[in-house]
């Protein structure tokens, strides 16, 4: 482990030379290349450092007890700061999700439940929106078909980091935090509509992929076909008066984005192609990596309650995940976005996973 550490201590002092240079900034993706390599080596640099510090002083402490016991203590306390280091460092050498830094397009699904599923769509959309909130993200919806009860069929929302497409620092982007999201999310509760009071199980599915930023997919407008037509659902003025929805097809591979909350053509154009680029990513990335194509084409295969990866149950204030066999007793608290215990659980079992295939 220490010897490939030793390789990125180097890599990390040529990147700073680098960098150093002014002619380097003259071509500002490669600066921003650089820049986001610099960023994702400088944590572990300064892990590694401290790492060698500790042992050195550990070392002299040590010295100095063989005189004068009461440097023992200091020796234990260095020990224990050391492998607390070397457990920082392992970690932070397991292999990154390069997407993690990205922005996420958010889908959510009703599913198997009619309209108690729709509403539970709604809630699942309201606690993002908080937990987007409590981060301090920006969220944005896109595109969505309500149903009659106030629920929702369909609804696309962005999230976005304060600075845009990318956090601030490496790993800590939207896609870090939501890509564990994606799945069947199954629902137990006395629905509205439920005159005498049986609990009824429903679920909605919830699709999240990266964001891609133009520089990730090249869009030949040539290999596009655009359909607009009138608007349906409620709206302003312009809806089912004017050809304003917009459908996109991108030719060579069926995908297919649509549009139909903005106001004019033009700005529901401009959402759909934003849909379509980062479906496309996703179709890439699928195609470039296996593992990758199987993790995202199981987060929904159908929205049926027995696919599910997390259980909201209401009568007992239970939330459930099912993949690392989280559980706790705050759903409300969790539905208003205080979904970071859960999240912070499925990212502990895939580091310990990716880990433990490290070794």
């Amino acid at each position: 482990m220490f010897e490939a550490v030793e390789e990125l201590v180097g890599e990390h002092a040529d990147l700073e030379k680098r960098l150093a240079d002014p002619a380097v900034h003259a071509d500002q993706r490669e600066a921003t290349r650089l820049n986001k390599r610099y960023s994702e080596l400088t944590p572990i640099i300064a892990t590694y450092r401290s790492w060698r510090q500790a042992g050195e002083d550990m070392e002299t402490a040590r010295e100095l007890a063989a005189d004068d016991p009461d440097f023992a203590d200091e020796v234990k306390e260095l020990d224990a700061r050391r492998e607390e280091l070397t457990e920082k460092l392992r970690l932070l050498l397991v292999p990154r999700d390069p997407s993690d830094d990205k922005d996420v397009i958010l889908e959510i699904k009703a599913g198997a439940g009619g309209d108690e599923s729709a509403l539970f769509a709604g809630d699942l959309l309201r606690m993002y929106l908080r937990y987007a909130e409590r981060i301090g993200w920006k969220t944005e919806i896109i595109d969505s078909t309500e149903s009659e009860l106030g629920g929702y069929k369909d609804v696309q929302v962005a999230v976005k980091t304060k600075g845009g497409n990318g956090a601030t620092e490496p790993g800590q982007g939207v896609w870090a935090r939501l890509k564990y999201e994606g799945g069947v999310h199954r629902v137990q509760r006395v629905p509205a509509t439920e005159s005498q009071g049986r609990i009824h199980t429903s679920a909605a599915g919830v699709l999240v992929t990266p964001e891609a930023e133009e520089v990730d997919v090249e869009i030949n407008m040539n290999e596009l076909r655009i359909d607009v037509y009138r608007s349906s659902g409620p709206g302003g003025q312009s809806v089912n008066t004017t050809d304003s929805a917009v459908r996109i097809t991108h030719l060579p591979t069926g995908v297919v984005a649509s549009c139909q909350n903005e106001k004019s053509q033009l700005q529901n154009k401009e959402q759909a192609l934003r849909i379509l680029r980062s479906r496309l990513l996703a179709a890439a990335q699928e195609a470039a990596e296996q593992e990758a194509a199987d993790a995202r084409r199981s987060q929904v295969r159908t929205v049926d309650r027995s696919e599910k990866i997390r259980t909201y149950n209401f009568p007992e204030n239970r939330i459930s995940d099912h993949r690392v066999g989280f559980k706790a007793y705050n759903l409300d608290q969790v539905l208003d976005g205080e979904l970071d215990a859960v999240i912070q659980a499925c990212v502990d079992a895939d580091s310990a996973a990716k880990l433990a295939a490290a070794q």
